[in-house]
């Protein structure tokens, strides 16, 4: 089967050049780049999935695109004008949902925009926007304790929207959750890309599964080997499949297409070759 017509236009997120080392290598000559995925007649966000072995730098690497540390060498840059990303620039949803517990939904929605720069007024109203946008409305008085885990997952998201408009990480949201609730992750997520064109989810995560489940494109994070066979020092993004290309983004049934489970296969053979 064909896959769905679409068009990549301009830049929204590179990563050139990023070199990390501490006593030895750990990010090496790290380069990739997500475009805009245009579909016609459709609004598409992008969800790329940051797969790789534990200990090969993924969590670095995260921290550095969210503008939390500095590489060593090479930037990072968002939008196509180009701009370096800088902390508070991009949407981080940390692994427990890190809400302030003293305050309502609304309250750390609000300051969250008052961080961003927004006025008091300002803030408020993308705080309501956000509330609606996010199926929360009449939660905005809730404290995090009063909370299901998913209204969480989705009041964590609408802060980091409140900070950055288009571009989100994501810190395994698949940990330690059952199939059915990494079905009900993976269909949010991709909820929350496609309510606009160029909102683009970057989802760290271990569950190979899962990363093909939800996204269209996988960046697969390893060491090169030298001529004896040796790991050189220094992760890079190694392997980029393209799941548009292979038939495997934008299906509701993907888990049942044996396309699907051929891929998980060749990625889990591969990674102990990382």
């Amino acid at each position: 089967m064909a896959s769905a017509p679409y068009e990549l236009k301009e830049t929204l997120l590179k990563i050139e050049g990023v070199n990390v080392s501490y006593d030895l290598p750990i990010l090496r000559d790290v380069n990739a780049e997500i475009k805009d995925i245009h579909r016609p007649g459709l609004s598409q966000g992008q969800v790329v999935a940051l797969l790789g072995p534990s200990g090969m730098g993924k969590t670095t690497l995260f921290r550095i695109i969210a503008g939390l540390n500095e590489p060593d060498s090479g930037i990072v840059t968002i939008g196509p004008e180009g701009k370096p990303v800088k902390r508070g620039t991009v949407g981080v949803v940390a692994q427990n949902y890190p809400l302030f517990r003293h305050r309502s939904v609304l309250g750390n929605l609000t300051v969250a925009g008052k961080q961003s720069g927004l006025s008091a007024g300002e803030s408020l109203d993308k705080a309501n926007e956000m509330l609606k946008r996010f199926g929360l409305e009449g939660h905005g008085r809730k404290y995090p304790s009063q909370l299901s885990g998913g209204q969480k997952q989705r009041a964590a998201i609408a802060q980091q929207f409140m900070c950055s408009d288009h571009l989100l990480l994501m810190d395994e949201p698949f940990s330690g959750l059952d199939l059915n609730a990494v079905s009900r992750v993976a269909a949010f997520i991709t909820e929350v890309a496609c309510a606009d064109e160029t909102n683009t989810i970057i989802v760290v995560t271990h569950d190979i599964s899962a990363a093909i489940e939800v996204s269209d494109t996988l960046w697969i994070l390893g060491r090169e080997k030298d001529a004896r066979g040796e790991p050189i020092p220094g992760a890079k993004i190694l392997h980029n499949y393209n799941l548009i290309e292979r038939n495997l983004a934008w299906h509701e049934d993907v888990t049942n297409m044996p396309e699907y489970h051929d891929l998980v296969r060749e990625i889990r053979e591969l990674f102990p070759k990382l």
